[in-house]
């Protein structure tokens, strides 16, 4: 299995949408747009991901649209394949997106089980580079123990905003799962095929 940037990449994904929301957003009109978005999303995730009596299949259908509404997924995934991506063929960029979105899906749907009463807390939305914001958030858990710095880059898309990395204790999630995804085509020669290869067999994996 991937692991190191893709794990941290889902486990943030699967504990985001895990948690309610506490605090309040900046004051600013863009601030504030950015911050209740991140709000709005856990609190969206709780009512639909965490309902009991629902199928397994009515989960992964729940989950994929809260990611695709929520997070750039095909930016995201473009962006991690790096320089790889300019030689891909248009077949393999379109399987390449697919295979991550499934992915992601697959492999966290039957997290959503173990909400525990984590809270996230919104207390700071700064200016990031090409005009992105930059949501930065704690979280903490009922049980005690050290909260999690975590901030959320957020891009506005024509006037819908979506997030487009996560940076956890001042580390980029798209950056590490780039470096992963880099080491695994140079250790199978090179080429974005045995990436792609490597996709499916997890992929079938955790199906």
């Amino acid at each position: 299995m991937l692991k190191r940037g893709y794990l941290l990449f889902v486990l943030l994904v699967g504990a985001f949408v895990l948690m309610g929301t506490g605090g309040a957003p900046a004051a600013d009109d863009a601030d504030a747009r950015a911050g209740k978005f991140i709000e709005a999303l856990a609190d969206k995730a709780i009512a639909a991901l965490t309902e009991k009596d629902v199928s397994r299949e009515q989960r992964l259908t729940r989950f994929r649209d809260l990611l695709d509404e929520h997070f750039a997924v095909d930016t995201i995934g473009r962006w991690v394949l790096g320089r790889h991506w300019n030689d891909a063929t248009e077949a393999e960029r379109k399987e390449y997106l697919s295979l991550f979105e499934d992915l992601v899906v697959v492999t966290y749907v039957d997290r959503f089980n173990s909400y525990s009463g984590e809270k996230l807390a919104v207390f700071k939305t700064v200016p990031a580079t090409g005009g992105d914001l930059l949501v930065n958030s704690q979280i903490t858990r009922p049980a005690g123990g050290e909260p999690l710095d975590v901030a959320w880059r957020v891009r506005d898309y024509d006037g819908r905003l979506k997030i487009v990395d996560v940076i956890v204790a001042g580390v980029s999630m798209g950056q590490t799962q780039r470096s992963e995804f880099t080491s695994v085509i140079r250790r199978t020669g090179g080429q974005v095929e045995g990436l792609l290869a490597k996709l499916r067999e997890d992929l079938k994996k955790g199906a």
